[in-house]
């Protein structure tokens, strides 16, 4: 039997009717009001960081482009410059937030790659040494031991500290200008 003890998730299997909508999630969710409801702790003039709804390990986030495109090769020069960017505070807010010993950065890219949503994203996943222990390996289960919440404030806690950043409140994410 396999049996994990989530309950930061049930907040997302009862959310409101009105989370429902046609298109992209990657693209709705940065229009609304609510980023730390939609989990968006950071963001920028080309892209913003996301926190992953089912995370590898706490902290593990998406780096996500405004403009929805599937092809990395097609996102012009400043977006892929804020991108960029984006990515090198994500992972100053990490070491900052968690005291990792390492990343895990990628792109899912193409129908073969394993993504889920058809709109460009950077996964950036925390990782300590022994963090795959005999749970995954024994077991086939991964046990994440922080809240989203809890993570969510500390990113956004790291993020506030770096040069540049603008903090509007706690439930807005940090703007930069880069």
């Amino acid at each position: 039997m396999q049996q994990v003890f989530a309950p930061w998730r049930m907040e997302w299997v009862e959310r409101d009717g009105d989370e429902s909508f046609d298109g992209c999630v990657f693209c709705e969710f940065p229009k609304r009001d609510d980023d730390r409801k939609h989990l968006i702790v950071a963001r920028n003039d080309h892209a913003f960081v996301m926190l992953n709804n089912y995370p590898y390990n706490p902290g593990h986030v998406m780096v996500i482009p405004n403009e929805h495109e599937r092809d990395y090769a097609n996102l012009d020069e400043g977006t892929l410059l804020g991108h960029a960017r984006l990515k090198q505070r994500t992972f100053d807010a990490m070491e900052v937030a968690f005291s990792p010993d390492g990343f895990n950065a990628g792109l899912n890219i193409g129908e073969g790659s394993g993504g889920s949503i058809d709109h460009l994203h950077t996964h950036v996943v925390p990782r300590w040494s022994g963090d795959t222990n005999f749970m995954p390996v024994i077991s086939d289960t991964k046990v994440i031991v922080e809240g989203l919440e809890d993570s969510y404030g500390k990113l956004h806690a790291a993020f506030a500290e770096q040069e540049g950043a603008t903090v509007p409140d706690a439930e807005s994410a940090v703007s930069f200008d880069d």
